[in-house]
């Protein structure tokens, strides 16, 4: 799916295709996504990096934005306006990211992502991609099922997949942003059906 975005419209997709990045390797929500900046970035040459979450950019009507614009800087969901949240990124985000900023450089205000003139990409514009990108890379099958629908189930499957990998729920619930006691209630399935791999680790832990 992230291969296929970059094939989707003339330009648009490839400008895009790192937002979608960071929604699926380090399960941002696309409005934090809107609203990373350069200097939120810790991006390596080699090895992990990380985000610093600070602010988003979700889309509403302009006539209830402060700044008459559709997109409006906000403080982090469940968190108060200058709380921020540090996310690990895994190298191959890294590279996504300084090569997105090596070919597109960053708007006046530093953040990474946005049209050629400065602007947040609409909605709708983001939907019409990940739609078009969906026709590209899924079965006719897959395309009329739910599967990947919306750009937000990326970070959807950001979460399962650490999840799934044996993360600790509290450390997930910190990297997504998420209460622990919301992240066993959402993503329950993920966690049921692994008794068999958390009776070995029990048992490798009591004889060594």
């Amino acid at each position: 799916m992230l291969i296929a975005v970059t094939y989707a419209g003339r330009t648009r997709g490839q400008m895009m295709a790192a937002m979608f990045a960071c929604m699926y390797f380090a399960g941002l929500r696309p409005a934090e996504a809107a609203g990373l900046r350069e200097a939120n970035c810790d991006l390596p040459e080699t090895g992990w990096g990380a985000l610093t979450l600070e602010r988003t950019r979700p889309e509403s009507n302009k006539r209830y934005t402060d700044s008459g614009e559709s997109n409006d800087e906000r403080g982090l969901k469940h968190r108060d306006g200058k709380a921020t949240r540090r996310v690990p990124i895994s190298p191959e985000l890294v590279a996504i990211l300084r090569d997105h900023i090596d070919r597109y450089g960053v708007a006046e205000d530093g953040r990474l992502f946005r049209t050629r003139t400065g602007r947040t990409f609409p909605g709708s514009t983001v939907s019409m991609v990940w739609k078009q990108a969906r026709s590209y890379a899924l079965t006719p099958d897959q395309v009329a099922s739910p599967l990947a629908r919306r750009p937000y189930d990326l970070r959807h499957a950001a979460v399962s997949l650490w999840l799934n990998a044996g993360v600790h729920a509290p450390e997930v619930a910190e990297r997504a942003g998420h209460g622990v006691d919301v992240l066993l209630k959402v993503y329950a399935k993920c966690i049921d059906g692994q008794h068999e791999a958390a009776n070995k680790r029990i048992l490798e832990a009591l004889t060594t």
